[in-house]
């Protein structure tokens, strides 16, 4: 009896071991059902930073567009600055070589014909009566070796005489028409007061310029005088199709060309020509408002 009594009271010890066993498994439990619910805040807080970073990435999808008005920006100046800075580039040094000239201008945008005489009128910016004629004499005058054509150009403003030149012309082989020079004189109350845009090629450091080329094509660029800091004028030409209509008539196919003087910045004016004709029409484009139509052609 005493050996029974202690297996049972062994019996009973281990029972109460093992239900204390499995009392402690709940917590343990507990814990692991506890770390599994954490995982999905986890996941919340995860998918909380990726919609953050969604934002972020909308932010930066409108900086392409603010990037886009500032490249319009810098296309448009890139459209200006070309178009100031077309011309002649680099020294001006034409080589000139009398055996490389005709006698005569015939260039058809700027025929010259001895006797010929072209009458231009318009305003002045102040709206004074503007007129200009321009006689081709039979003179001629060597300058740089070159046989030039005298032509005499009087402009009056309000029927009084302004300023008369005295211009050398002088064609070459390939059709295009120097200018070598003028003699300037400026009047007031009908005495000359002032010859100083007077030049000469040769003389100075000056060389003559291209007043025409014998075959204009768009985009050419060239010198039509160069004295330097006295007379620099370039021009470029812009268009071969253009209408023009003036008090002497209707044209079509016509030249226009864009001219300028890198000692007077601001200043520009169109020039239009009529193939057979010559000059018809300039007008100030900035710097002035002038306007000059041809209004007739005489011939002696």
């Amino acid at each position: 009896m005493k050996k029974l009594g202690i297996l049972v009271a062994a019996v009973l010890i281990a029972a109460m071991l093992f239900a204390s066993g499995c009392a402690e498994e709940p917590p343990e439990e507990g814990v692991e059902e506890g770390a599994e619910e954490e995982v999905p805040e986890e996941e919340v807080v995860v998918e909380e930073e990726e919609v953050v970073v969604e934002e972020e990435e909308v932010v930066e999808e409108e900086v392409p567009e603010e990037g886009g008005e500032e490249i319009v920006v810098e296309e448009e100046v890139e459209e200006v600055i070309p178009e100031e800075a077309v011309g002649v580039e680099g020294e001006y040094s034409p080589d000139i070589n009398p055996e490389d000239f005709v006698e005569g201008v015939d260039n058809s945008y700027f025929p010259l014909v001895p006797g010929t005489t072209f009458f231009y009128e318009g305003e002045s910016d102040e709206g004074d009566p503007l007129r200009t004629e321009i006689y081709v004499t039979d003179e001629t005058r060597v300058v740089m070796g070159v046989t030039t054509i005298v032509v005499r150009e009087s402009e009056y403003e309000d029927d009084e005489l302004e300023e008369e030149t005295f211009d050398w012309y002088a064609q070459d082989i390939e059709g295009n028409v120097w200018y070598f020079g003028e003699d300037s004189n400026e009047y007031e109350d009908g005495e000359v007061v002032s010859t100083a845009g007077s030049w000469e090629a040769g003389v100075d450091g000056a060389f003559p310029g291209i007043i025409m080329p014998g075959d204009p094509q768009v985009g050419d660029a060239y010198y039509q005088e160069f004295y330097p800091g006295e007379a620099e004028d370039q021009a470029e030409v812009v268009s071969l199709n253009e209408s023009v209509t003036v008090a002497y008539g209707s044209f079509e196919d016509c030249l226009k060309t864009r001219e300028w003087n890198l000692l007077e910045p601001g200043q520009e004016e169109n020039k239009y020509y009529a193939a057979g004709v010559g000059l018809l029409l300039e007008e100030e484009v900035k710097g002035g408002d002038e306007r000059l139509e041809l209004v007739e052609i005489t011939t002696e």
